[in-house]
C-alpha cells in the first residue's frame, strides 16, 4: 500500500506519546495462536518485539504451544487427552511438553528474534525457580497439570537489565523437583502483576470481545474489571473467553496498569495496540 510523506509522518508523531509513555517500561506478550504458526504473522511480532525495545521498551515475551505438543504427542504415538477442555498430563505428556516448549519451540523463538536484530534469552520457569508450582487442585484429575505458588523475577529482570527480551515457556517446577505444565495466559498475567507491567497483551485468534461473537463490529475497546461480572452474566463473556478475560482481571487487581486481549491473526497488531489511538481489541482496566 502507497502512503504519503505527510501520513507516515502523521503515523510517527502519533506514536511518539505512546513511545514515551511505555519507555523504559515491561511489557509482557502472551504469544500463541495464529501468530505463531503463520509465517508471515511470526515475522511480524518478531519485527514488533525488536523495534518496541529499540525504542526503550521492556518486552517479555511468553508463549504457549499447545498445537505443537499435540503433533509431537501423535508423531511418538501417544493419544493426547482431554478432560472438559483441558489438557491432561500423564507422565509421558509432561516429559514431551518439556522437549517442545522448554526445548524446540522456545529455542526457535529465541533464534527467530535474534535473526531480527535483537538479543533474546530463552527461559523456562524451572531456570532459577522462576515458577513453583504444586499440582492443580480441580475438580478432576489432571495429572502433571500445576498451579503457581510463587514466581521469582530475578531472572527475568537480570535478563531484561542486560538488554535481552527473556522468552519464557511455561513449564514449572515444585519443591520437591517435579515438573508441571501451566496455562500460558494464567503464567503471564502473574508474571506480568508480579513484575509490575504496564501493560499485559494475550495475542488470540479473535478480534476480542464481542456483544455478538458472530459480529466482529460488534466489539467492546474497553472494559472495566467490575464490569465482568455483569458480562458473564448476560452471556457476552463465555465460553473459552471466561479464563482468558479471568487471567486479565487478575492481573489488573494484581497491580497491572492494563491488559489487553488483541487480533493476532492482524499483522503487527501488536504495534498498533500500544503505539496508536485505535488499538487492537478489548482493554481491561
Amino acid at each position: 500500500m502507497d502512503i504519503s510523506n505527510e501520513m507516515r509522518s502523521q503515523i510517527l508523531i502519533d506514536a511518539l506519546p505512546y513511545i514515551q509513555k511505555y519507555h523504559n517500561k515491561i511489557v509482557v506478550v502472551k504469544y500463541g495462536g495464529n501468530a505463531m504458526t503463520n509465517a508471515e504473522l511470526k515475522e511480524a511480532v518478531m519485527s514488533d518485539i525488536v523495534l518496541l525495545t529499540e525504542v526503550g521498551i521492556k518486552v517479555v515475551l511468553v508463549h504457549g504451544g499447545g498445537p505443537e505438543i499435540n503433533a509431537m504427542l501423535k508423531r511418538v504415538g501417544i493419544e493426547s487427552k482431554f478432560i472438559g477442555g483441558l489438557r491432561y498430563t500423564d507422565k509421558e505428556t509432561i516429559d514431551i511438553v518439556k522437549m517442545v516448549l522448554c526445548g524446540k519451540l522456545n529455542k526457535e523463538l529465541v533464534s527467530a528474534l535474534q535473526l531480527h536484530g535483537a538479543k533474546a534469552l530463552g527461559l523456562c520457569g524451572i531456570d532459577g525457580q522462576m515458577i513453583m508450582a504444586e499440582k492443580l487442585d480441580s475438580d478432576v484429575d489432571l495429572g502433571y497439570v500445576g498451579q503457581i505458588q510463587k514466581i521469582t523475577t530475578k531472572p527475568i529482570l537480570d535478563a531484561l537489565n542486560n538488554g535481552y527480551v527473556p522468552i519464557i515457556s511455561t513449564v514449572a517446577t515444585s519443591a520437591d523437583g517435579q515438573s508441571y505444565n501451566i496455562n500460558a495466559d494464567t503464567a503471564a498475567a502473574r508474571i506480568a502483576s508480579c513484575l509490575r507491567a504496564e501493560n499485559l497483551i494475550l495475542m488470540t485468534d479473535i478480534a476480542g470481545l464481542l456483544k455478538d461473537k458472530d459480529d466482529p463490529s460488534t466489539l467492546i475497546p474497553t472494559v472495566n474489571v467490575s464490569d465482568v461480572p455483569y458480562l458473564k452474566k448476560t452471556g457476552i463473556i463465555s465460553g473459552g473467553m471466561i479464563p482468558k478475560i479471568e487471567c486479565c482481571v487478575e492481573a489488573v487487581r494484581r497491580g497491572v496498569k492494563k491488559t489487553s486481549i488483541i487480533d493476532g491473526r492482524i499483522p503487527h497488531s501488536i504495534l498498533i495496540e500500544l503505539l496508536s489511538n485505535e488499538g487492537a481489541g478489548t482493554q481491561f482496566i
